[in-house]
């Protein structure tokens, strides 16, 4: 099993490059919001724990986190693998994958860093924001406090899979076809390992 981990700013191209990954390499995608959505829909035990943790306006816990992400790859084996967007967030959380996926004998293969310019981002999100109706990407200072906000918690992630020597920073400015092979390259690098 192949697992990567997508990550970006807001704005960094990483909804199109995650879709463009999980056709060519058959990967199943694995969003955490997707997830607790799903669970709370399906009113399983985990969905309706969540649920009581988000209606008093609380973060899920990492446990019920984890515990869906469990349950996805469990309902999922004839997977090639995932592709994790949007998780993990912290340190802590990334520990926690790797300790579930090292009970599953499916470790995280690499983390893909998309890098672009905060101008760039900007640029994108505002073009975004005229189309979108998302009121998150209209304002300025809320794009850069959310760029700013990313930087600040996805570091840990980073420095965490460093350590691991299974970053690869590619960069996400240019066109769509060159990120795309970009990517790529660094996931067929792994793939051969």
């Amino acid at each position: 099993m192949f697992n990567i981990i997508l990550f970006g700013p807001p704005g960094s191209g990483k909804g199109t490059q995650s879709e463009k990954l999980i056709q060519k390499y058959g990967l199943k995608h694995l969003s955490t919001g997707d997830l607790l959505r799903s669970e709370i829909a399906n009113q399983t035990a985990l969905g309706l724990e969540a649920k009581k943790v988000m209606d008093k306006g609380e973060l899920v816990p990492d446990e019920v986190v984890i515990g869906m992400i469990s349950s996805a790859i469990d309902a999922n084996v004839d997977a090639k693998g995932f592709l994790f967007d949007g998780f993990p967030r912290t340190a802590a959380q990334a520990e926690a994958l790797d300790k579930l996926l090292a009970l599953k004998n499916a470790p995280i293969a690499v983390m893909l860093a998309l890098e672009v310019s905060e101008e760039e981002l900007i640029t994108r999100l505002m073009k975004r924001g005229e189309t979108s109706g998302r009121s998150d990407d209209t304002n300025m200072e809320t794009i850069k406090a959310r760029i700013a906000e990313y930087h600040k918690k996805t570091t840990a992630v980073a420095d965490y899979y460093q350590q691991f020597e299974k970053v690869a920073s590619v960069k996400g400015e240019g066109s769509i076809e060159n990120i795309f092979g970009a990517l790529c390259n660094e996931i067929d690098l792994r793939k051969e390992q």
